[in-house]
């Protein structure tokens, strides 16, 4: 897919998903748009093994979004974060994340490893997931397709497609 329709693509999600946007410009101030354009970049570098400027790039959209999202994750189509400042990514997303198309997630998600696994030790989220406030998941276990997790709630294990988790 091109530049000029990724950057469409970001835009018409940002404008579908999230009511206060009115306009197309006002998408270019949406912390989640910068964030997307950042880790885009920062992400084509880590693949070509230039790890340090990846970092870099990837820093500078932590700076600007308070977002972090570490360079080597993989991150389909689609993924929109509502109320970015206070998403946990980082080393928290790291290299070994993996993150299907048509994701939405709000503030406070925290996606992470126990500290335990070694290889892939974070998760791995389905299409069309919704992820909410505060939920935090936590390990190397697929979270199905066509799935919910609800506010705060604690995900230590997997979850079957078309599923609502709750709780902790």
């Amino acid at each position: 897919m091109g530049i000029i329709k990724n950057l469409k693509e970001e835009v018409r999600i940002i404008k579908e998903r999230d009511p206060a946007i009115h306009s197309s410009m006002e998408v270019l101030l949406y912390p989640s748009f910068k964030v997307m354009l950042h880790y885009r970049l920062a992400h084509k570098l880590y693949l070509s093994g230039h790890y340090f400027w990846a970092r870099y790039i990837s820093q500078r959209g932590v700076r600007k979004t308070g977002i972090e999202i570490h360079p080597g994750a993989k991150i389909g189509k689609c993924l929109f974060i509502d109320h970015g400042m206070g998403i946990v990514f980082g080393e928290i997303i790291g290299e070994t994340t993996i993150i299907g198309d048509n994701v939405t997630m709000y503030q406070g998600v925290t996606l992470g490893g126990t500290g335990k696994e070694h290889g892939k030790r974070h998760p791995t989220i389905g299409n069309n997931v919704m992820i909410s406030a505060g939920a935090k998941v936590l390990g190397s276990f697929t979270i199905g397709d066509n799935s919910k997790i609800g506010a705060g709630s604690v995900v230590l294990s997997e979850v079957p497609p078309g599923s609502t988790v709750v709780g902790v």
